[in-house]
Formats: structure tokens, C-alpha cells, sequence
């Protein structure tokens, strides 16, 4: 088995804070995610995380106008300059303060960024060739307070500024003669938005109090002229003219950017005058704008408030459009897409994103996260679905191909402890602390059964046997383990004999045997057929937080208070090993401890382990950012994988940060940040305008917990984050299969040549290069595939059952690819038997691929049943119709007889067209 496991994918989280962009051509929305970024591609139905990540949350993104650069800024004014078309860190810069906004210019040659009461305008990396990829043009002040939003002209000649000191303020791009800066008021709260209306000078502006001022500017961006050189700079143009004047004769010509006197006479400053001004809040209650977005060939302005509305006016006669309520949360960000047709809001307070369709009143992208941390997950045993259960009572169910949630239970009524798929894929079973384990069925998206415990008790976990019959969960505060049947919902027994708090449940996959551990030191192993007698107890020296089962079932794994995990013989209830992985958590320490992280450790565990597809590795993560991969019979760390780099987070730094420590005690003591969200100016320490019980606090990073996909291609982890997936990076890896020096892509190709099919195959996968394979097998012909499948070794079989199996996740050539594996295992499968533990990870990466086929083929299959039999209902009812007209004249008997004609044609046409 191989390691070289990368992050591909943050599932559970869909946006925390920052500006959401729309892509150029307007199908995708670019979502900062805490400390990543997440790209929804709307076409495609896809979501994708870049592979980087800041030290600090995300604040702003800017993209430029072709689609190609970003700039990610993080709280700390940290940039990354990332190609999101190779997905990569082009450069790294510190902006040296916080960064409240970044915008490329229309023209892509210059980006501005507001930084405390200046705007910067850098010249945009990309362009040319240079050392340094951020170059600072000029620095713009003006404002007395924080700026907060930009919005350049649509030729790139000027750009607006907004402040929180109720000024906005129009500057020149250039040195224009008669445009420097130009200050607006006429507000009475801090500026939310501006913008520019299209090829023009004039402006908007919005305010956090719901007030929107029209200003119109009395010059054309065309009357803007250049300010003339002096010095140096007009002498060094002079000779330039008189050589040119010398090389090419005598004609008029005049110094670029000086103007002619009398031009200069007729042509003043530039003016602005206030036309209009309007107020959202027209009932008198006040409700905080703030969030708005602009289009500017459609004039459609749309705001978002605290209270979760939104509205839709044109501009510039305020005309309104939609007023509707996404959420209770108030709206964070809105961006509008190129063509102005989507609209994308995004809520931090709920972790929401949506994106709207304002013309059909539709939604495009509904997805909102666990606002709560997610506490367990579980693979389905294909490999298709991931389902997550949180504190916040949700239950979520996530498409691994395409990233996105496509249902949401909300049956329970507490925080959810344990969630797990039936060995069908379509019975998802959860246990909650509201005292219910649920069962959801994934055809009908309902909640079919609801097991209850005699007295109220709080389940802390939950575990369903391999034949789907019998549930199980376990108490937390009676200590119990409850027994149910799937089929009539009955209470079948409880299991008592644990004197502590029940951690861990887990069905031996080949056996009736349940094993269950607890806070009381022990590990019982429970026979579902003697009775649901205790058959045997495992004694540990510390409480037992969690247990697994190999997936054949011939070992048991248990995680302890005190850092081990310990691996069982559960037949003769023997201990085989142990690891010990205090020193491979490395926990961090959090800001308030009084102790160091390597003092802190001692007291942490692991709290979750899983073992992978083939049962010869286990993962284990816990209070910590690191998950720890191990070897279980060498009982040596393999890999250790950390989760995050964010900062933001509690408990990822190793050592105390001495700047944070002032002669007053520890700057974390104080909400530095709990004014910023609502605007709130805070007098002193700990005093807070609003709600006195809320407090903003850093979320500690831990990894809840771990699951490996059954394919073996991948695992994810729950965490602070979200829902982590890492997967095999195969296009990185040179991973050649008993290779020699006779083995050469010429030779491969040479044997196809010559039709011998199964020499080249064997030589492709023994140089293991994917298009070199693809080649190989591609080349056999359709009645040769039974012949060239029976005389390949057992050894390259599970190869070629592997890359079929990835083949069919991107390659069209289905019935192709189908014949392979139906060959193959039809010749071989007898022989394979007896490797059946090692080779089902392979099986079931085949049943995904094949299973995601026969849904997409069963949807066309009864889209197209529906429409040849609407087709025929329409032919038959103008049958009708045709029969029941009463005769007439002979001239409208014919010209009747030509309509019916007519329609019998139509109607055999509608009858051919889905065929």
C-alpha cells in the first residue's frame, strides 16, 4: 500500500468570512473557506479546494479580470499570489497591516488594496517579467478611518475608495490635471459599497444606516487629461520630440499629457453634485446594510442586511425588483456574475452559501455546513457517500465525486454522536443525546424508524451489524448498551455490565461479536447469538476511549487514556502489541495555558482510530492537529499527516507568544475582535454593546473523527475545519511493478505492432504509466479481450481490476471497459478467492465507479421513458380530437381532411423524436 496521500477536498464547510468572487466566465463562485479556498463550479456541479492554505483566516480574494491570478489576504495582511489555472503559490508577500479589500483594475495592469486609512495601488504581477511580483505605484490618503471598499472606472482611469469615516473618496489612477482625489459626503454612517456607473464618472454610494446617495459627475472619463510633466521628466520628452520632429519632418506634435492653453481655459476641475438620495429602511426600524454588489450593464444593485434580507433595485430610478429573506443571519457578502443572471450570497453566522437565479426566482446553490463541529462520519460501503453528524443536530449527507450535500436530516432534536451506514448503502443509522438512534432511509429521504431506550438516556455511540438486522448504541449516563431490530423496531436486550461511560462501538464484520469499550478500563466482547452473554472482558490500565475491528475481523484495536493503542486476538482474547503515540501527537498549546504544550501532552489521547482497506495500516487522530498513520505489525509510525496550519485556531502553536503577554495579563483575555462583525466600537476591556452572554472565542483545532474510504483510494477526518479528504495522488507518483532495462515505452508499442497484446500489457503495467496502460488495453480488439484477459499472470490481474476501476471515473469507453472486467473476473475468479481480504478494496473501487454509471444511466433511461410516453398521450388526444369534429361542407371536409393530415404527421414526429 502505498502513502502518498495529499489533501484533495474540504467537505462540511462552504464559507466563513471574506468577499465571494464570481469566475470571468461566470459559472463559478470562488468561496474563502477559514484558511483555504473553495472553487463551485455551477456548470459542472463540482466542488474543489485549492491545495494551499494561509497562515491566518482568509479576509479577502481578489481575481483578476481574465480569471487566471488571485490574491488571497489573510487577517494577518499576509498575500499569497496563487494560478488558478495550475492551482499553485505563485509568490508570497505581507502587506505589513490588515487588508480590508483587494481589486484588480478593469484593464488587469494595477490592483488596489485598502489598508487602515490608505488605499495602495501595486502594479499587478503577471504582466512583465520582474523580480518582484508586487511593485507599490503609489500610496493614496485621505480618509481619517478605516477604508472598506474600492470600485475602479470600466477604462481603469480612476477608482473610489469608501471609508468608515462616512467620506468616499474618487481618485485618479494617473497624475490627471484636474482630477487628484475628490472627497463625497452626505452620509451619516460608515460606507459599506460604491460604485462607478458604467463608462461614466458618476458614482453610488451605501451606507451601514441604509442610505444610497447618487452622485453625478459634470466630465466624461474622456475629459480627463494628464498633468504636463516638469523638470527632468519635461526636458527628457522635449528631446524626445525634437528627434523625432528631426527624423520624420516637420508637423505638429505636443508634449503627452500637457494641455493647449485654451483647452485648459474651457475645462475646469472636475465637479460632482448629489442627484439623489434614498433610503432602504422605509418603515423606520432600523436594519444595518451590509453587504452590496453592482452590475453595471444591467444597472442592478443588490443589498444585503443584518436580518438576512436582501433587495434588488435598478439604478438609477431605485426601482425595486425582489425583497426577499434568505436566512435569520445577516448577510456577510454578494457578488453578481458577469452575465448578472446569478447572484451569490454568503452568511458567516450560519456558514452558508447560495447562490440565486433572480429572473426564474430559483435557487442555482444551496449549501450550508455544520455551524457546530462535526462530531463522527462514515463511509458507505462503495465509497459514493460520506454522512457527517454534528453538535448542531444535523445530519448531512455528501457526494464524494462532486463535493456538495444533497440532503440534510434534522429529525434530531440534540447534538448527534454517532452516525453509520447499513452494508445495503441505503440505511443510514444515528444516535443522538436527545435519547434517539434514528434510521434514514436514502431512497425515499425519510425517517423510517426511531429507537428509544425504557428510561430517557443520552447515546454517545452507535453500530449496526454486517447483516443491517440488529442496531446497537450505547448510554453515556446509565452506562447501558441498548439492543434493537431493524425489522420491527422492538428493544431486543440491554447489555449492562460496564461500570463507566460507554466510548465505542464496533460489530466484528465476519461474526456476531460486539465489542464495546468504556471509561471503567475494560473492553467486553458481547456473542449476539449466546444470549448476549459477556464472552469475554479486556482489562486495560487506563479508560478505553475507542475500539475497531479489522475489517476481516481477526483483530481488535483500542485507543487509551494514556496515549496506547493496544491491538487483541478477539478469539483467544490475547493482547498482540501495542503502540505508544504520546510523543506523535505533538499537541499544541492554547493561549491561556499555564503550562507548556510538552507538559500538556501528557493528558491527551487518542480518541478515534480506524483501520485502512486493507487492514495492514491504522489511523489514529485525537486533541491534536496530526493524524498519525501506523504499521500494525511492525507498530511503527508510518506518516504523520497535519490537518492545518491555521493559526486562527487554538492549540497550534508550540511555544507561548511572549508579544501576546503585557503587563496586564494575556491580550487573548480580551474580545479584540467582537466589535468587528457588528461594528461595535468597544470602550474598554470586556465591555460589549449588545448581548452580554456571547463571547468570540478561537476554536480549538481536534480531530473528531476518522474514517478510510472502503476503496482504500482515500480517508477523510473530521475536524476544527470541516471534513477533511486526503486521497492518492497518483499523478505525482513514479511507482514502477518489477521493472528491468528491457522494459521501454518503444518496446510496449512495438509489441502492439506486432499483436501481441499480452506482452505489452504486462510491460505497460510493469512500467505502471497510465497513458502507456490506457494504450495497451485500448488496443486489444473486442473479440480478442477473452483470449489476451485468460493468459494474463494473477499477479497483473488485481493491476489491470485497479486501473479499470479508475477508468471508469473519467474515460466514455464504458461497454469497453465493461468487457474487461467481466472477462476478468469470469477467468480468474476462483483463483482469487483466497486473496478475497486483499483484493476488496479493489471490488469495491469497481463498484463505485460501475454503481455512479448505473444512476446516471437509470436517470436518462426514465427521463427518456417519460417523454416518448408524453409523446403518446399528446398523438392520442389529437386523435381524439380529430374524430370527434363534426362533418361540414364539402371545401371543409377537404380542408379538414388536410389538417388531420397534417397532425397525423406532427404526432408520428413527436411519436420518432426522443427515439
Amino acid at each position: 500500500m502505498k502513502f502518498a496521500y495529499r489533501f484533495s477536498n474540504l467537505l462540511g464547510t462552504v464559507y466563513r468570512r471574506g468577499n465571494l468572487n464570481f469566475t470571468s466566465d461566470g459559472n463559478s463562485v470562488i468561496s474563502p473557506v477559514g484558511n483555504r479556498v473553495t472553487v463551485f463550479d455551477l456548470k459542472n456541479n463540482r466542488s474543489d479546494t485549492l491545495p494551499l492554505a494561509t497562515k491566518y483566516n482568509i479576509k479577502c480574494v481578489g481575481l483578476s479580470p481574465d480569471g487566471r491570478l488571485a490574491i488571497i489576504v489573510d487577517e494577518g495582511g499576509a498575500a499569497l499570489l496563487v494560478s488558478l489555472v495550475c492551482r499553485s503559490v505563485l509568490h508570497h508577500f505581507h502587506f505589513k497591516g490588515s487588508v480590508h479589500s483587494v481589486s484588480f483594475s478593469p484593464d488587469g495592469r494595477k490592483f488596489v488594496v485598502t489598508k487602515g486609512n490608505i488605499a495602495q495601488m501595486y502594479h499587478a504581477p503577471g504582466k512583465k517579467r520582474e523580480f518582484n511580483a508586487f511593485v507599490l505605484d503609489k500610496t493614496y490618503f485621505g480618509p481619517y478611518d478605516e477604508t472598506t471598499c474600492i470600485d475602479w472606472t470600466d477604462d481603469s482611469r480612476c477608482f473610489v475608495v469608501g471609508s468608515k469615516d462616512m467620506s468616499t473618496w474618487v481618485f485618479g489612477a494617473e497624475r490627471w490635471d484636474n482630477l487628484i482625489y475628490y472627497a463625497l459626503g452626505g452620509h451619516k454612517d460608515a460606507i459599506v459599497a460604491c460604485f462607478f456607473e458604467s463608462n461614466s464618472l458618476d458614482l453610488y454610494s451605501l451606507s451601514q444606516d441604509g442610505a444610497l446617495c447618487v452622485w453625478q459627475c459634470d466630465t466624461p472619463p474622456e475629459g480627463l487629461r494628464l498633468k504636463a510633466p516638469k523638470g527632468w521628466k519635461a526636458d527628457l520628452l522635449q528631446r524626445e520630440e525634437e528627434e523625432e520632429e528631426e527624423e520624420e519632418g516637420e508637423r505638429e506634435t505636443t508634449i503627452q499629457g500637457k494641455a493647449v492653453p485654451a483647452e485648459q481655459e474651457k475645462t475646469g476641475k472636475v465637479k460632482y453634485s448629489r442627484l439623489a438620495k434614498y433610503f432602504f429602511n422605509k418603515e423606520g426600524d432600523f436594519n444595518s446594510l451590509t453587504a452590496a454588489a453592482y452590475h453595471k450593464k444591467t444597472h442592478l444593485l443588490v443589498t444585503g442586511f443584518a436580518s438576512g434580507i436582501f433587495h434588488l433595485h435598478e439604478l438609477p430610478e431605485f426601482n425595486l425588483i425582489h425583497s426577499l429573506s434568505i436566512s435569520d443571519q445577516r448577510v456577510t457578502s454578494v457578488a453578481v456574475n458577469s452575465s448578472g443572471d446569478w447572484i451569490a450570497f454568503g452568511c458567516s453566522g450560519l456558514g452558508q452559501l447560495l447562490v440565486w437565479e433572480w429572473q426564474s426566482e430559483s435557487y442555482v446553490l444551496k449549501q450550508q455546513g455544520h455551524f457546530n463541529s462535526m462530531v463522527s462520519l462514515a463511509y458507505s460501503p462503495d465509497g459514493q457517500y460520506i454522512v457527517t453528524g454534528g453538535d448542531d443536530g444535523k445530519v448531512k449527507v455528501w457526494n464524494t465525486l462532486s463535493g456538495f450535500c444533497f440532503i440534510t436530516f434534522t429529525e434530531h432534536s440534540s447534538g448527534v454522536t454517532g452516525v453509520t451506514f447499513t452494508a445495503t448503502s441505503h440505511v443510514i443509522v444515528t444516535s443522538s443525546m436527545d435519547g434517539t438512534v434514528r434510521a434514514f432511509d436514502l431512497h425515499r429521504y425519510r425517517n423510517f424508524r426511531t429507537f428509544t431506550s425504557p428510561r430517557p438516556t443520552q447515546f454517545s455511540c452507535v453500530a449496526v451489524d454486517s447483516s443491517g438486522e440488529i442496531v446497537s448504541a450505547g448510554a453515556q449516563d446509565s452506562f447501558e448498551i441498548f439492543v434493537w431490530s431493524m425489522q420491527t423496531g422492538r428493544l431486543l436486550d440491554v447489555l449492562s455490565g460496564h461500570e463507566g461511560p460507554i466510548s465505542g462501538l464496533c460489530f466484528n464484520p465476519m461474526k456476531s461479536i460486539l465489542a464495546s469499550s468504556s471509561w471503567d478500563k475494560t473492553v467486553r466482547l458481547w456473542d449476539m447469538f449466546d444470549s448476549w452473554r459477556t464472552k469475554e472482558t479486556l482489562a486495560f490500565t487506563s479508560d478505553a476511549l475507542a475500539v475497531t475491528f479489522r475489517p476481516d475481523g481477526a483483530e481488535l484495536a483500542v485507543a487509551t487514556l494514556n496515549s496506547q493503542i493496544t491491538f487483541w486476538d478477539p478469539e483467544n482474547a490475547v493482547q498482540m502489541g501495542s503502540i505508544e503515540g504520546r510523543h506523535d501527537l505533538k499537541t499544541g498549546r492554547k493561549e491561556l495555558d499555564k503550562i507548556t504544550a510538552k507538559h500538556s501532552a501528557k493528558g491527551k489521547a487518542f480518541t478515534t482510530l480506524c483501520y485502512s482497506a486493507d487492514g495492514q495500516n491504522i489511523l489514529a487522530g485525537g486533541m491534536s492537529k496530526f493524524v498519525c498513520l501506523y504499521h500494525v505489525r511492525e507498530q511503527i509510525l508510518v506518516k504523520r499527516f497535519e490537518l492545518s496550519c491555521n493559526l486562527s485556531l487554538d492549540a497550534m502553536e508550540e511555544f507561548l507568544n511572549r508579544r501576546k503577554m503585557t503587563e496586564f495579563g494575556n491580550l487573548a483575555l480580551i474580545d479584540q475582535d467582537a466589535g468587528e462583525e457588528e461594528g461595535v466600537a468597544i470602550p474598554l476591556p470586556g465591555v460589549k454593546k449588545g448581548d452580554m452572554s456571547s463571547r468570540h472565542f478561537k476554536p480549538e483545532i481536534r480531530v473528531t473523527s476518522l474514517r478510510f474510504s472502503p476503496t482504500g483510494r482515500c480517508w477523510a477526518a473530521t475536524s476544527t475545519e470541516g471534513l477533511l479528504i486526503f486521497s492518492l495522488d497518483a499523478q505525482m507518483l513514479f511507482d514502477p511493478f518489477e521493472l528491468d532495462t528491457g522494459v521501454t515505452p518503444r518496446r510496449i508499442r512495438e509489441a502492439l505492432r506486432q499483436r501481441e497484446y499480452t506482452r505489452a500489457i504486462l510491460m505497460a503495467f510493469r512500467l505502471n504509466e497510465r497513458k502507456l496502460a490506457q494504450e495497451a488495453l485500448e488496443a486489444v480488439p473486442q473479440d480478442e479481450i477473452d483470449v489476451v484477459s485468460a493468459s494474463l499472470p494473477e499477479l497483473y490481474v488485481e493491476k489491470v481490476l485497479e486501473f479499470l476501476a479508475a477508468s471508469f471515473e473519467v474515460s466514455r469507453h464504458l461497454e469497453f471497459y465493461l468487457l474487461w472486467t467481466q472477462k476478468l473476473l469470469m477467468s480468474h475468479g476462483q483463483r482469487l478467492k483466497s486473496r478475497a481480504g486483499q483484493l476488496l478494496p479493489v471490488v469495491q473501487f469497481l463498484q463505485k465507479g460501475l454503481q455512479r454509471h448505473l444512476d446516471d444511466v437509470a436517470k436518462l433511461c426514465d427521463w427518456n421513458r417519460y417523454n416518448i410516453q408524453y409523446a403518446l398521450a399528446v398523438s392520442k388526444q389529437r386523435g381524439m380530437k380529430r374524430a370527434l369534429e363534426p362533418l361540414e361542407t364539402e371545401e371543409d371536409s377537404d380542408t379538414s381532411d388536410e389538417d388531420s393530415l397534417h397532425l397525423l404527421g406532427r404526432a408520428g414526429d413527436e411519436e420518432e423524436m426522443p427515439m
